[in-house]
């Protein structure tokens, strides 16, 4: 990491080190902002004293990160169109990492002081697309162009089923568990417990299943939403400090080759498929000399930075050989042709074995692209994890109390993580961001319907509306910092 600072002009040293403060605070607050959610119902029922509860839910949001990969850390970043990713300067890099930072921080805070259970996964994609819509605007590019819209959608939809899900199907779980045992003492609040059994925590397998599935949320919290933090530092080292990131410095000789030898795989595969992609692509028409000195990403171009890329990465075994500008012209190819494979396997004529090579062929292309050096992944992670530990009640006694009419039975509690821990851990493994706090309430939600116990208007109302309001209020603060921030370096 040392060398990370080594040769640095004085303010750019300054404004990397500004940058990844913001982004440790933002997934600090990110903490306990929604880790609260994780450990609210387990707080809320007593099988968990609160400052081991919020001890554990850090540890396990700690290993969440580091064993999470970071699959949806490059979700968050292709939100950005690629022509954005790949012709990035550092100022203005700059503009767009503290835009979207402060845009997201200051919706973050907002809403935890309220108590309100508002999404930080909805806050940060919002500032990413507001920033990537005031680019467009400023630099008159079509709106349509602005952002990645296809890689916002397939985030919209899990964003938008995810709670929905969860609310369905906590429901359904607390139904089977009142018919298979309609008497237990799982369907009473901390509260009948205490009146009628004179106890404070609750029955042992239901206190343990509550303290397992909460620890569970936590874990699958860490690995999602840490991804998001990881995002976003790997675009501000990519943005302020290019040369020393924009490849894995690190790549061993045997994955550079397995990058050559995707490029060589996916020009025979365009050749194999000449019949259906050959107008798409301009097949046999363009050469490497064609290729424009103001590089930009057109699946017309796409024979000659096949050969452009194998030219550069001729003879290549260490990624250190490279000269700073030629790491950078490689990064642009490799996200070029990733992107036109993207469009190539949504058009209809491929059979599907061969979208499914494509796809493979992908994952060889980015492997040297899509990476996050280890000191980022703990940074992210100690960040994370030392934000649980700080600011929980607020949520809890929204999540707890506030939700439904009556207080949250055993049962209930264990509904609700139960199906929180699965959607977040499924949406982990189609490297998808969901919002915590969205599935978890909703799951609340989902059972208090489910008991009849009937949902308070006012907390429910609120909630909803800042489910609704958060993405187009953050969009609106990133694009008007942005704006602002682009007008006073240019």
């Amino acid at each position: 990491m040392i060398d990370l600072f080594s040769g640095l002009d004085a303010w750019v040293l300054v404004s990397l080190l500004l940058a990844l403060t913001f982004v440790l605070a933002f997934e600090f607050i990110n903490g306990f902002h929604d880790t609260a959610n994780a450990v609210a119902t387990v707080i809320y029922t007593k099988a968990m004293p609160p400052h081991l509860a919020v001890f554990f839910s850090g540890v396990f949001n700690f290993f969440g990160v580091l064993l999470g990969g970071v699959g949806v850390a490059y979700a968050i970043v292709h939100l950005l169109p690629v022509e954005l990713l790949i012709n990035v300067n550092t100022g203005h890099g700059l503009a767009m990492v503290f835009s979207l930072l402060a845009a997201a921080i200051t919706w973050n805070l907002g809403t935890w002081y309220f108590g309100i259970p508002a999404s930080s996964s909805h806050t940060l994609i919002g500032s990413i697309l507001g920033v990537g819509l005031a680019n467009a605007l400023i630099n008159d590019i079509p709106l349509g162009d602005g952002v990645n819209w296809q890689k916002a959608i397939d985030i919209a939809m899990s964003l938008v089923v995810s709670p929905l899900a969860g609310f369905a199907v906590a429901a359904l779980v607390l139904l089977g568990l009142k018919w298979w045992r309609p008497l237990s003492k799982m369907h009473k609040t901390p509260e009948q417990r205490r009146k009628l059994d004179d106890k404070k925590h609750p029955p042992f397998w239901n206190r343990l299943v509550l303290v397992v599935s909460a620890m569970g949320v936590s874990f699958v919290h860490g690995s999602n939403d840490g991804q998001k933090g990881i995002g976003l530092i790997m675009l501000v080292l990519i943005g302020i400090v290019p040369a020393k990131f924009v490849l894995d410095l690190n790549s061993t000789t045997y994955q550079i080759e397995r990058t050559r030898d995707a490029t060589l795989h996916m020009s025979q595969f365009y050749e194999r498929n000449a019949a259906t992609l050959g107008e798409f692509l301009a097949l046999g028409k363009a050469k490497a000399s064609d290729l424009p000195e103001q590089f930009s990403c057109n699946p017309q171009q796409t024979e000659p930075t096949i050969a452009a890329l194998q030219t550069s990465l001729q003879g290549v075994t260490d990624y250190h050989s490279l000269a700073a500008e030629k790491r950078v012209e490689v990064r642009r190819y490799l996200l070029c042709l990733d992107d036109t494979a993207k469009k190539v396997g949504k058009l209809p004529g491929l059979e599907a074995r061969e979208k499914a090579d494509l796809e493979k062929l992908r994952k060889d292309l980015t492997a040297t692209t899509e990476y996050a050096p280890f000191w980022v992944i703990v940074a992210v992670a100690l960040a994370l994890g030392l934000g649980t530990m700080v600011g929980w009640k607020r949520v809890v006694l929204t999540v707890g109390e506030k939700i439904g009419k009556q207080g949250m039975t055993y049962a209930q509690g264990m509904s609700a993580q139960i199906t929180a821990a699965c959607a977040i851990g499924m949406a982990n493994v189609f490297a998808l961001p969901v919002s915590t706090t969205h599935v978890l309430s909703s799951g609340v939600a989902g059972t208090m319907v489910a008991n009849k116990s009937g949902l308070q208007g006012g907390t429910v109302k609120t909630i909803l509306m800042a489910w609704v309001l958060t993405l187009p209020a953050s969009m609106g603060l990133a694009a008007g910092l942005f704006w602002l921030a682009s007008k006073a370096i240019g």
